[in-house]
């Protein structure tokens, strides 16, 4: 590949007459176009158009475009095809180098279905990074989580729902509000767990408080949540005092490694991603020390059909050491404390719904955002809400629930039935 001094149309160096010119114009042209086509030829049949530097439009053949990706950078451009393109595609599009015409989630999804296999490079490269993935330690887990979690609670209230829940929804019917969604997946946890009144819940990872404070005021439980962000456990807090709860719900500020105590329900929504592969040992322990001999338990946590980490831009620029585990994976967190699986539920579809309600809300308030940050900042989330839409629509991404219980537990249910009687977002807002 030529250097990108090269790639440039005009520049100080170029010759003086105008023969000199043209050439060096027409052998920029023809680079761009180069890799143009190897940028086609990498999202293999998808129906979008790329525009170059130059001005240069490829469109793809015998097809009408649904979207086009605009590369305003020369250097962008070249980055595009090179190990780190992710990096460049991300990074090029925070900065406006490169522009999205057309739906962004439709234009990546279409991308994600069409785009050919990881060469060998490309997986021995995924492996290294894993290796170099920093390590969850209690300190780089503090640090990991206030890059994201800790942005300022007004600013997730502008595009989350009232409760304030920033994982997937439960839509029992696909034109549910993203209210009734959150409402029902929190009713659709507790009665997996089959709590009772007076039961204690320990709940590892707890976002602003919702799912605690849903799981007291409707199923009359003691619930103690852990987590590690400031912001959020203040939040949580105060609308428990709010509420008048704070004698059955306590929000305690620590690492999941530290819970202590025993609990006949044990519950994670949306920390696993974050522990990492070598800290699920730990996890396992501490569920091994807290469940009672006949408790039971749930993780909710995004994760992959094969073994793979977030892409590279994903855990630098937004989860910084996160790593979405397969079924296989999360075995490793069981399995040793003799914790057998009673149920496994796909729930990919819902956090693809759940992700264009947040994309839609974060949109309508962009002008806000961009006050509080600034437009690169925008635009990364943007392009995170977005891609992550295209990656659970496409199975690159799935969303697991797994119901687990003691080896020999025999307080478990003998069908599914619970699950589905009745209507749990109407019962969860009348408990309300």
């Amino acid at each position: 590949m030529r250097s990108i001094r090269e790639l440039a149309p005009l520049g100080a160096s170029a010759p003086s007459t105008p023969s000199g010119v043209e050439s060096r114009s027409r052998r920029g042209r023809a680079v761009q176009r180069a890799i143009g086509r190897r940028l086609q030829a990498a999202i293999g049949a998808a129906p979008i158009g790329f525009v170059l530097p130059n001005g240069e439009e490829l469109r793809p053949a015998a097809r009408t475009p649904l979207g086009r990706i605009v590369i305003r950078d020369v250097r962008t451009l070249v980055g595009l095809v090179g190990p780190s393109r992710d990096l460049w595609f991300g990074d090029g599009y925070a900065r406006g180098e490169i522009e999205v015409e057309g739906d962004f989630a439709d234009v990546l999804e279409a991308i994600y279905r069409a785009s050919r296999p990881q060469s060998v490079l490309e997986r021995v490269g995924r492996r290294w990074r894993r290796l170099r993935r920093r390590r969850n330690t209690l300190a780089a887990s503090r640090d990991n989580v206030h890059h994201h979690y800790d942005l300022g609670n007004e600013f997730y209230s502008l595009w989350l729902d009232r409760e304030m829940v920033y994982t997937c929804a439960y839509f029992r019917h696909p034109d549910a509000s993203l209210e009734d969604a959150q409402l029902a997946k929190m009713e659709h946890v507790a009665r997996k767990l089959r709590l009772r009144s007076g039961e204690t819940v320990v709940e590892a990872g707890c976002g602003w408080g919702s799912l605690a404070l849903h799981l007291a005021r409707t199923r009359g439980v003691r619930v103690r949540a852990f987590n590690i962000s400031r912001e959020q456990i203040a939040f949580a807090r105060e609308r428990a005092r709010a509420e008048g709860v704070t004698g059955c719900v306590e929000f305690i500020e620590d690492d999941y490694r530290n819970v202590s105590g025993r609990c006949d329900a044990f519950v994670s929504v949306g920390m696993l991603e974050h522990v990492g592969p070598e800290h699920y040992a730990d996890l396992g322990r501490v569920i091994d020390r807290t469940l009672a001999g006949e408790g039971r338990g749930l993780l909710h946590f995004i994760g992959r059909s094969q073994p793979r980490e977030f892409s590279p831009w994903v855990e630098r620029r937004i989860f910084p050491g996160a790593h979405p585990p397969t079924l296989r994976e999360v075995s490793a967190v069981l399995e040793p404390a003799d914790l057998a699986i009673l149920d496994v539920e796909n729930l990919r579809p819902h956090y693809a719904r759940t992700l264009e309600h947040w994309l839609t809300r974060f949109e309508t308030h962009h002008d806000e955002v961009a006050r509080r940050f600034d437009e690169r900042f925008v635009r990364t989330w943007r392009l995170y809400l977005a891609g992550s839409i295209a990656a659970f629509r496409t199975g690159s991404l799935q969303l697991f629930q797994v119901l687990f219980a003691r080896d020999g537990a025999s307080d478990v249910a003998w069908t599914r039935e619970h699950l589905y009687a009745g209507t749990p977002s109407e019962e969860a807002r009348a408990a309300n």
